[in-house]
């Protein structure tokens, strides 16, 4: 069990530190301290081979632009403003307006372009960095003096922890995410077409034609949104269904958990065997199979194209901003945001 910190060469006349926690099963992740950003997941496949399953660019200079989040914490909010605006008190905030007319995770001073303080220290089964930023009133238009606290661990049993906690002076909207898209096959060298996935699920919010959530819950029997029992993600790269076609022939969409299985989220790779589980406190998850990734970027493996890889950011839904009938995710003066997500790799 082991912690590395290295530093990166100046970017922008600044180093960045790259921290690397690795556990005695041999399995490892490696982040950022610019925007948290999870770089190397290294986890064995059912013959033992360790690879990495997580998308990431080859320079860490293109992550300055960073097109599709790759590896990113979220925030202020995660996902997408409609209109770059909402109401707290009847009093109305203007956002950054980075999509179109719409704010997409947090706007241009979204947390996965903070630099981020780094404090590492381990328990006795556990290594953790804890990570700490704070997001100043008015940044990116947001209210509030925002403290917040990202902490990785890594354990014995091959689970990588994530806890976001935060407090803010003036109430403020909040939701964090991870933003990394999971590859099970290793090293990117196949699409997840042939991933299987199920969800704990039964309804998922309707998306507009500019990937706005309109508030509607729709159920997902009888459709390619029905992962109650495992299915091939393939199944819903077509326009078959109307809301995969909006989302560029996938899913780019929101589902509210049960919360009647303990692990909300399970994804298999049959043909490397490996295994990933995901539990969480989050009320939902955004599930995005890279329908629209800039193609071409040069990764640590191979380019960046349409399906090779799939996010699964746990989080609260920004339609509550505009929705009343979903949990709130504006948080109060003197109330503590925490959430955590655990990541279990396994084979299977």
């Amino acid at each position: 069990m082991k912690i590395d910190i290295e530093e990166t060469k100046p970017i922008n006349g600044v180093k960045w530190k790259i921290v690397t926690l690795t556990n005695n099963q041999g399995m490892s992740v490696t982040f950022l301290n610019f925007g948290g950003i999870i770089t190397k997941i290294l986890v064995p496949d059912k013959n033992g081979k360790l690879e990495n399953v997580v998308l990431a660019y080859k320079n860490e200079e293109q992550y300055l632009t960073n097109p599709g989040y790759l590896g990113a914490i979220i925030g202020r909010v995660a996902g997408r403003i409609q209109g770059a605006s909402f109401k707290i008190d009847d009093k109305t905030f203007k956002v950054d307006d980075n999509e179109g007319i719409h704010c997409l995770h947090g706007g241009t001073s979204g947390l996965n372009n903070a630099l981020w303080e780094i404090e590492p220290y381990q328990s006795f089964n556990e290594l953790c960095v804890k990570l700490s930023h704070r997001s100043k009133d008015g940044e990116g238009g947001f209210p509030g003096n925002l403290d917040i606290e990202v902490i990785y661990k890594l354990n014995t049993r091959n689970q990588l922890t994530i806890d976001y906690i935060a407090s803010t002076d003036k109430k403020t909207p909040i939701t964090l995410t991870n933003h990394s898209y999971f590859n099970l096959s290793g090293n990117a060298k196949r699409t997840i077409h042939d991933h299987e996935i199920a969800v704990d699920s039964k309804e998922f919010i309707e998306l507009d034609e500019e990937l706005i959530p309109t508030g509607k819950l729709l159920d997902v029997s009888g459709t390619t949104f029905d992962f109650r029992n495992s299915r091939l993600l393939q199944k819903g790269f077509n326009n078959d269904f109307y809301q995969n076609r909006l989302a560029g022939s996938g899913y780019d969409h929101y589902f509210v958990f049960e919360h009647k299985q303990e692990e909300q989220i399970w994804l298999k790779d049959k043909e490397s065997g490996r295994t990933l589980s995901v539990k969480t406190n989050q009320p939902g998850f955004v599930m995005y199979t890279s329908n629209n990734l800039e193609e071409g970027l040069e990764l640590t493996e191979g380019i960046t194209e349409k399906y090779l890889g799939v996010c699964l950011e746990t989080q609260g839904t920004p339609v509550s901003l505009h929705h009343h009938n979903f949990p709130s995710i504006v948080q109060n003066e003197n109330d503590v945001y925490k959430k955590q997500t655990i990541f279990t790799f396994g084979i299977g």
